[in-house]
């Protein structure tokens, strides 16, 4: 007959997942559509569309990133846009330093 020795079970402390503090802000996406002008769009307060000049979208983008720095910007374009003009607004958002940037997929 094997004996072991009696173990005297202890407590273990296992790390828990807390709650962020706030939540997560709702993107911002921009739209390039099929002319190649842009439009944003702030999901944030109803998603209403608004056409915007690079100009207008780099102003806006500079005082969202003061309020929230991890703010998230999606980019979606009209299939038929050419690459050249997506790759220009990713590099705009680069230079405004966003930090979360994505491009939006619709299935259609």
């Amino acid at each position: 007959m094997v004996t072991a020795p009696m173990m005297n079970p202890g407590q273990i402390d296992l790390p828990s997942v807390g709650k962020s503090a706030t939540p997560a802000a709702a993107p911002l996406e921009v739209m390039i559509k099929k002319d190649a002008t842009l439009v944003l769009r702030d999901h944030a307060r109803g998603g209403a569309e608004k056409p915007v000049s690079q100009d207008e979208l780099t102003a806006m983008l500079k005082q969202k990133l003061l309020k929230n720095p991890e703010q998230a910007v999606v980019i979606s374009a009209d299939k038929k846009i050419r690459y050249e003009e997506v790759i220009k607004v990713m590099d705009m958002l680069q230079q405004q330093n966003v930090k979360k940037v994505g491009l939006l997929i619709r299935t259609r």
